[in-house]
């Protein structure tokens, strides 16, 4: 049993014991989501998550006070974090680094213990590259491709299930199956696993031309440029997230939002079903995840395959 002292518990998590509190702040408000429940889902999605999370560093954004409040990017370990939480120092590119002497320290997820002492550091949100760290910290190829599906208003997920079947059919063209997620905000991603034989920057220029291809195909539609004015009611097929430095939300990660909703992977069907009828496709909760993994599994597994 859990020893408790003021508001605060000490919990074992693989092997290793923990300190969680404040179990009853509610954390989205729309729903009375706790933080209990917010380390709960973690708890219970970790097996599923945690592969994709491997060697990856990650930037959490963190919600001290639940989702009403503000929140702020976190890249490196956190003061007073454990000794056992791996972390890997990468050299900054550009602006100066949290702490200051040119590099970041991120953590490196691999233990439901490190997504427990994370989580109940209030990080709702755990973002990633498309890249692994090798055996010696340093970073591999990107492993995976991925494409960011961003709505303009008046647009929404019945228009970025369209596109995502085109972005389909275009990258089955060259060989590579692929993996979508409704991102658990506004639009979805698509992810295609990749043998790491090419530089990011080649996969950044593999996607480009993508986005390029399709805003000349369905200019009514998809637009690859992030110019505002050209966004309203279109498509953004957003390349970019495939620059090294970039991260995207992390499949099964939660998001920040009034309430917990889930970068969600998904089944064809369901995307082909939003594509054809408007309203028929939603962001997933929580509690949609969790029953759905329970019953099909992890439908992002596909891109572990290189």
């Amino acid at each position: 049993m859990p020893e408790s002292t003021t508001n605060v518990v000490t919990v074992l998590v693989d092997g290793r014991r923990l300190r969680v509190g404040n179990l009853d702040k509610v954390m989205y408000p729309s729903t009375e989501t706790t933080k209990g429940e917010v380390l709960n889902y973690y708890a219970r999605v970790a097996p599923f998550l945690l592969p994709h999370l491997a060697d990856r560093p990650v930037t959490r954004v963190r919600w001290p006070h639940g989702t009403e409040g503000p929140s702020f990017f976190e890249k490196n370990l956190p003061p007073g974090a454990p000794s056992w939480l791996r972390s890997v120092a990468v050299p900054t590119t550009g602006s100066r680094s949290e702490s200051g002497n040119g590099t970041i320290r991120y953590p490196v997820i691999e233990s439901t213990a490190a997504l427990t002492y994370l989580a109940n550091l209030a990080s709702l949100e755990l973002h990633v590259p498309q890249w692994r760290f090798d055996a010696q910290g340093l970073p591999r190829n990107p492993d995976r491709l991925v494409i960011d599906l961003d709505p303009g208003t008046p647009a929404g997920l019945h228009e970025c299930a369209q596109v995502a079947l085109l972005v389909r059919d275009r990258l089955q063209r060259i060989g590579l199956p692929t993996s979508p997620v409704t991102s658990g905000s506004k639009g979805i991603q698509l992810y295609a696993a990749l043998p790491g034989e090419q530089d990011s920057d080649t996969i950044r220029d593999i996607a480009r031309e993508i986005a390029q291809d399709l805003t000349r195909l369905r200019p009514n539609l998809v637009v690859w440029k992030m110019t505002k004015s050209l966004r309203p009611g279109k498509v953004l097929l957003d390349w970019s997230q495939n620059i090294a430095a970039k991260t995207t939300i992390a499949p099964y990660s939660l998001r920040g939002a009034d309430a917990p909703l889930v970068a969600a992977p998904r089944k064809w069907a369901e995307i082909e079903r939003g594509a054809e009828q408007p309203g028929a496709l939603r962001q997933l909760d929580m509690n949609d995840v969790l029953a759905r993994l329970n019953r099909d599994g992890d439908l992002f597994a596909l891109t572990l395959s290189s």
